[in-house]
């Protein structure tokens, strides 16, 4: 069946575009959700109109929503889960824990039909693509590790800022030193060891 899609539908296309689809798909799915209507002559001399319609409203989503965006870039989701000693999980990590998540870590409620990735079933990190609009999917990083364990990367991330306090702490001294003996020039184009050692924001 033909439909001319009056919405934005994620991998299937944008508003006023015409698709070709299964008739199970289009009369069970688009055409009750109104989500497209049939491609009828009628409805195609409409296509420009609906076409302009999507774009400003894609326009006005992108714009409300590009800060959520950058708040879920890179955001880390931890899923403390019990699973065998192979690695499969008890159960899976759903998508409304994954969106409950989101809302504890950023404050901001999201569809769990916006998260855009399989149940997760395996011990590992994922990265999860959460669709806001259909130009906006930013990645999240999910977390899933034995509940008896601690994160992978906890102890790591700790041990390397106690580290980088003490390359502070040691490298202020002589600074401190030259400052006061005069040698500013010195001082100054020593290179800063404690910044080439911190890791990049991700």
């Amino acid at each position: 069946m033909k439909v001319l899609l009056l919405k934005d539908v994620f991998k299937l296309g944008l508003a006023g575009e015409v698709k070709k689809v299964a008739d199970g798909y289009a009369r069970n799915f688009l055409l009750p959700r109104g989500f497209a209507a049939p491609a009828t002559d009628g409805a195609l001399k409409q296509a420009d109109r609906v076409r302009a319609d999507g774009d400003k409203l894609r326009e006005q989503e992108n714009r409300e929503k590009s800060g959520i965006a950058d708040a879920l870039t890179g955001l880390r989701l931890e899923f403390p889960v019990r699973a065998s000693e192979q690695g499969r999980l008890y159960g899976s990590v759903t998508h409304q824990m994954v969106a409950d998540a989101i809302e504890s870590a950023i404050g901001e409620s999201i569809d769990r039909r916006s998260v855009m990735a399989q149940p997760l079933r395996e011990i590992g990190i994922f990265e999860v693509p959460i669709r806001l609009t259909a130009d906006l999917v930013p990645l999240v990083t999910a977390v899933v590790y034995p509940e008896t364990e601690d994160p992978p990367g906890a102890l790591a991330d700790l041990d390397q800022e106690e580290d980088l306090s003490e390359i502070d702490s040691e490298d202020a001294a002589p600074e401190v030193d030259a400052l006061a003996s005069g040698s500013v020039d010195q001082a100054v184009s020593e290179p800063d060891d404690a910044d080439e050692q911190t890791p990049d924001s991700e």
